[in-house]
């Protein structure tokens, strides 16, 4: 490579969804609607499980906790709508994967730790208190977060082994390990090694957990005589299964399909799931189907009005 061309990288251009100005503008106001709703919805489930002790139990605690990751997804997509040029230096892209990662991370173990709440109180419900004790609860969130810390800070570390050079439009709206590799000018195949293990060893223990949980919670459920007890363990369980399988269907189809690294016409539609629609779906989906929350609602309502 001749000195020339060795004008190295330290910064990056977010091409994100288009570069028409009139469709910038419409899009800007619909994923900033999104945003709002996104933000008012998560972050007013976590206020609400926080200021209601009746929702002081595992299941809601983990949902909480979701809901304050899913928060942090949400707030990458706007990124390259704020910035003018869209410039984004090296060091600022990779704190934005970082927070994605941990948001992302976090949020499988959370899912896990949930699906294994429902098989408890399905499978075990008289020993569930002794069982989803609150040490227990704290250590499943504590890990989930630890977890959370640990993976991206491999990718982050890794990514200053390699060199940009050339090009440095990144084809997403946020920065992300799989666009950045594109940019590299040293073969980034250790860093996709690592991504195939690290994250592959996050999928398969959490996607498992929550397998073995369900298959468990199905066959206990089909078991039931009474026809209401199977209705509303079905219920209590939908709207988890709901979420878990558009998260990991996105994730596994984004990192681990074939010649991921050369696909990158296909970043920023599966993207959007795990960054726009799961976060913005998943107050709705486990808040309007959750009777206990609907009515911690309704109350709340009510002592605002005689106020």
């Amino acid at each position: 490579m001749t000195e020339d061309n060795q004008s190295f990288t330290t910064e990056f251009i977010l091409i994100g969804f288009t570069d028409h100005p009139d469709m910038k503008t419409l899009l800007f106001v619909v994923f900033f609607a999104i945003y709002l709703v996104t933000m008012v919805g998560n972050l007013g489930l976590v206020a609400l499980i926080y200021m209601e002790r009746r929702l002081h139990t595992p299941m809601y605690i983990f949902l909480g906790n979701l809901a304050l990751m899913d928060s942090c997804c949400s707030c990458a997509m706007l990124e390259n709508f704020f910035s003018k040029d869209r410039r984004i230096s090296l060091y600022e892209c990779m704190a934005q994967f970082y927070f994605l990662c941990l948001a992302e991370t976090a949020d499988c173990f959370l899912l896990a730790a949930m699906a294994y709440d429902r098989y408890v109180a399905i499978c075990s419900p008289l020993q569930y208190h002794t069982v989803m004790s609150k040490k227990l609860c704290i250590q499943m969130t504590t890990g989930a977060y630890i977890a959370g810390n640990l993976h991206p800070i491999v990718h982050v570390g890794l990514l200053f082994r390699l060199t940009f050079c050339g090009s440095h439009q990144i084809n997403h709206f946020f920065c992300d390990v799989l666009p950045i590799y594109r940019l590299s000018c040293v073969d980034p195949y250790i860093n996709k090694l690592m991504i195939i293990i690290l994250a592959g060893s996050v999928l398969i223990l959490t996607i498992t957990i929550v397998l073995i949980s369900y298959f468990y919670i199905l066959f206990t459920i089909f078991t039931m005589k009474s026809k209401e007890g199977r209705g509303k363990a079905l219920s209590t369980c939908v709207s988890h299964f709901l979420s878990v399988s558009i998260f990991y269907g996105s994730l596994l189809f984004m990192y681990t399909r074939p010649n991921s690294l050369n696909e990158g016409d296909k970043d920023i539609p599966v993207a959007i799931f795990y960054t726009l629609v799961i976060p913005l779906l998943n107050p709705f989906i486990y808040s309007l189907r959750n009777k206990e929350v609907i009515n911690v609602m309704k109350r709340i309502i009510k002592k605002r009005q005689f106020l």
